[in-house]
Formats: structure tokens, sequence, C-alpha cells
């Protein structure tokens, strides 16, 4: 078992279709109140000008929605910041639309989708309108993305001792993938991580990497898997919902064999709204 380290954490964003921000999420993964019935169909992320907002497709809106929410409650300027950014499927959506027009009709192929293909699509438009020219890393690892990236995002705060931004996020499975990659509705949830404690300091994660089958994982609450629709990404809930507490423990996957376990406990000011 490896010794833990500590980072801590500054902002939050959050953003689900039940769950449409971090202020609506919180009391709700903490049990104070309940999911809204009626789904948002997507974020409107206002770093992207009108009319790349409405040609982005939803990993873009989810995934800059999220990372803006995160740097603006870190009160930090998001052009300064490293980033992770982790999706277990990427755009399914537009995969199933290549899919099936490479099948069809290949010359009918739009370039930009083409180019929203690709697994770094939302890390790249994040950079272009932050203005970042920090670098950025794009992870997928299946099941045990969320974990995956998390432990890329901790590892950087680690090693280069500077605030990095994680971004997590998944969208609804669309055509004939959807039977072998399922996923429901939007998701996308960020952290922006630093290394050591500040006024502003919302939570510190204590962690470190430890032996253990995946099956040992911590489960969000049932009612709180029900608010997310069976994302890809609902395995992010068990730390938001520690953070909407304000501490507690948790362990995700990283692999069939390894977990990464984490204690949360108060930071400064605390992530409850």
């Amino acid at each position: 078992m490896s010794t833990a380290r500590v980072a801590f954490v500054q902002g939050v964003g959050f953003w689900s279709s039940r769950l449409p921000g971090w202020d609506v999420a919180a009391p709700a993964l903490r049990g104070s109140t309940s999911a809204p019935l009626e789904a948002s169909r997507r974020p409107v992320p206002a770093l992207l000008p009108a009319t790349e907002r409405r040609r982005a497709p939803d990993t873009v809106a989810v995934a800059l929605e999220v990372a803006s929410r995160a740097c603006e409650s870190a009160a930090v300027d998001p052009a300064t910041l490293a980033s992770v950014f982790a999706s277990t499927h990427g755009d399914l959506a537009i995969s199933d639309y290549m899919c099936e027009t490479l099948a069809t009709n290949p010359t009918l192929t739009s370039p930009t989708r083409f180019h929203n293909s690709v697994h770094n699509a939302a890390a790249g438009y994040w950079t272009i309108a932050a203005g970042c020219y920090a670098p950025y890393t794009a992870v997928t690892a299946h099941a045990h993305t969320f974990g995956e990236g998390l432990l890329e995002a901790l590892t950087q705060v680690a090693a280069d001792g500077a605030p990095v931004l994680y971004v997590a996020y998944d969208i609804e499975a669309r055509g004939p993938m959807a039977t072998m990659a399922p996923s429901r509705g939007l998701l996308g949830a960020a952290l922006v991580l630093a290394p050591a404690a500040s006024p502003r300091s919302a939570a510190r994660l204590a962690w470190r990497t430890c032996p253990g089958h995946e099956s040992e994982a911590t489960a969000a609450r049932a009612g709180n898997l029900a608010a997310v629709e069976g994302n890809a990404m609902a395995h992010c809930l068990p730390l938001f919902e520690c953070l909407a507490q304000g501490s507690g423990s948790l362990r995700l996957s990283l692999s069939p064999q390894l977990l990464l376990e984490i204690t949360v406990s108060p930071g400064t000011e605390g992530v409850r709204t």
C-alpha cells in the first residue's frame, strides 16, 4: 500500500440532466432535497460564443460548463491551469453517426463532426475558449475512467506542485453501440485541485493507491444513481457525495486489482451549499 498524499479541492463544478449545477446537486447528494423531476436538455457554457455553443456537441457543452464552474468556484483564471479530461466513451452520438455514414455513404461524412469525434475534442475546445496554453491530458479507461483520470490529476498536482483542473464527463449512447457501451443522459463533474491549502480550500483529500478488487469500490447511493440516469460517469458520485457531506472515505476502481483510496475532510470553507 502506498503512502498517503494530500491535495486540496479549490473549486467544484457539476452538471447532469437531473442535477443541473452544484448548487442543486450538493443538497440532493447529501439527501437534503430531491433531484428535480424535470430533466434539463443540456447546459449552455458561457465561455463559448453563441455560434460555437450551437454547433458544439453535447460532450463539449457539458465538459466546458463544469470546467468553467469549477474555475469560477476556485476564483482562478482558467488560462493558467493544466488540465485532465476524462471520458469513458467520448462522443457516442458522433461515433454512431460516423459508423452509419461510413457504412452507407462515406462521401457525406461531415468534416465538423469528424473533428469532434476525437477523444480530446472537449479538451481542445476548452484550451481555445479559455485561451489556455498549459498542457492537457485526455484519459479513458472504460469502467475505471473516473478513478484513473482523478489519479492522473492528483499525480500531476503532487509532481508539479501546481493546481490542476480535472474534468470528467459522458453523454447519451446512441444506435447499436448503446447495447455495448450503455450510457444515459448527460453528466459532467470538475474539480480544481491544488497542492496546498488556501483561504478558498473547499476540502482536503488524503489519497493513496492500494490493492483490492474492483468490486470493493464504493458504490453511490441508489437514489443518486437514479438522478444521473445510468450515465457511464456515475462512478464519480461517491466522491461528490463525500464533498457534499463535507467528509467521508471512499474507494475508486483503477483496474480489476487496484483501488484509489480517498479520505475527504473539511477544507477552510467547505463545499456544502
